[in-house]
């Protein structure tokens, strides 16, 4: 894409490419008519009116309450405003946790690359609001963005806090405490602090989400004790496993033996196992590297495909691996064979996870060809757990995030001194968005566990 020379023109792109996707996002046939926001407002209702939250479904559904109880505390506001308020304010949340995760994962590469930074963030927002996982978070009234903002905060603060904010670099781990005691999945990132040792982010991370479940079992012991003891384990209250929605190792396999067989837990175990060593194996790789923010991508596409349950939304957990994959494309050498190659890789990528491919084969596996698509997700997961790119091309340690220290600044006089006669040219952001095709079937509900 050509950027426009004249700020007047680059306003009027931008008015115009915002124009396009709130046309596309107005008239998109999947809307998912705020499911899930329906159900927690139900169920706080329900809860305040002195109803067990967990005995509360959808009239017509059996989708309930699926969060831990500490959730349910954070949602309690609802209760004190109508509907529309409520709608309001979710989505008013949903830009500003999309607003911290684009700065986390384009700052550098955008401060690098564009001349233009506003414009860069305009095409960049617009090319975040198309991707399928983002639309659907939306659309249902879903906490996945929010959950990703307070995990990538600490991604921040493990890095740039040092340097330039040292008393908020002590508070690394408390949005993934805090997002660990919202909804299981991020507990994961724990693990990551755990495996690359940051034994202080950790700490305060294990202290977040502990201090958190415990304030919820004070206030609310009789919920929490349904949660722990039954909801949690309850899988029925979330859906098919083999629905085509779930784009997880487990979905893949229940999708494989359905409706013949149940998909072995032995096989479903190994697989995690094996998968778990992978990740761990390379988040210290990156983290060796320098390269924080592609840490925590892997972190997240790990999380994705270990979870039994993987909904569409749930994938914008893949988001950090897709901008870790855009900077290393272009912090590649111009013309080169391996530019050429990662930015193909991080189109192509983009382009699947805004096409809703999955849902062409919802009513029918369509043999080979069909196990292929209705697992797109799942493939694109593997592929970025076992080849994302670390560091930086020919040096480690200058990831968009890369860690300050020693090591880092001998690695950059070492490059320096080097080729003191080269500089590398700046290129301008260029990235187009791809045009997300629809299927003509409309998906289930995920209902509120997803």
């Amino acid at each position: 894409m050509r950027i426009p020379a004249t700020t007047r023109g680059r306003v009027l792109a931008g008015l115009g490419m915002a124009a396009v996707v709130i046309f596309f996002l107005a008239t998109v046939p999947f809307h998912r008519n705020w499911f899930d926001l329906h159900v927690y407002y139900g169920a706080v209702k329900h809860w305040i009116g002195g109803d067990p939250i967990y005995d509360y479904l959808r009239p017509g559904t059996h989708y309930g309450f699926t969060y831990p109880p500490f959730a349910a505390l954070c949602m309690l506001p609802m209760a004190l405003v109508g509907w529309h308020s409520a709608l309001a304010i979710s989505q008013l949340m949903n830009v500003a946790a999309a607003a911290v995760v684009i700065h986390v994962c384009l700052a550098a590469t955008i401060r690098r690359e564009s001349r233009h930074r506003w414009f860069a963030y305009a095409v960049a927002a617009c090319m975040f609001a198309l991707l399928e996982p983002v639309r659907d978070t939306v659309s249902f009234g879903q906490v996945n963005l929010l959950l990703l903002a307070l995990v990538l905060a600490d991604c921040r603060l493990l890095t740039a806090g040092r340097e330039r904010f040292p008393s908020l670099g002590r508070l690394a781990g408390l949005g993934i405490g805090l997002a660990a005691a919202i909804k299981l999945t991020p507990a994961i990132f724990i693990c990551y602090l755990l495996v690359t040792r940051r034994w202080r982010a950790a700490g305060v991370a294990i202290g977040t989400a502990s201090g958190a479940t415990l304030l919820a079992a004070w206030v609310a012991p009789t919920a929490s004790r349904t949660f722990w003891t039954e909801a949690m384990w309850n899988t029925d209250r979330v859906g098919s496993l083999s629905y085509v929605s779930n784009q997880s190792w487990q979905g893949m396999l229940a999708r494989l033996t359905e409706p013949f067989a149940e998909p072995s837990r032995a096989v479903w175990a190994v697989g995690v196992l094996l998968l778990m060593w992978l990740w761990a194996r390379r988040a210290r790789q990156a983290v060796a590297a320098g390269d924080e923010l592609a840490g925590f991508a892997l972190t997240g596409i790990a999380a994705c495909l270990v979870s039994p349950v993987t909904w569409v939304h749930h994938l914008v957990w893949l988001i950090p691996a897709l901008a870790v994959l855009t900077d290393k494309g272009l912090r590649a050498a111009p013309g080169g064979r391996r530019r050429r190659r990662l930015l193909t890789w991080a189109l192509a990528t983009y382009a699947v996870l805004c096409s809703s491919m999955v849902w062409l084969w919802r009513w029918n596996d369509g043999g080979a060809p069909g196990f292929l698509g209705a697992n797109a997700y799942v493939w694109i997961a593997l592929l970025l757990l076992l080849l994302l790119p670390l560091g930086g091309p020919g040096t480690d340690g200058d990831g968009p995030y890369a860690e300050s220290g020693p090591s880092a600044t001998m690695g950059t006089c070492a490059h320096a001194t080097a080729s003191p006669s080269k500089s590398v040219p700046v290129s301008r952001l260029s990235e187009q968005p791809a045009s997300p095709t629809r299927p003509g079937s409309k998906p289930a509900p995920s209902g509120s566990g997803g």
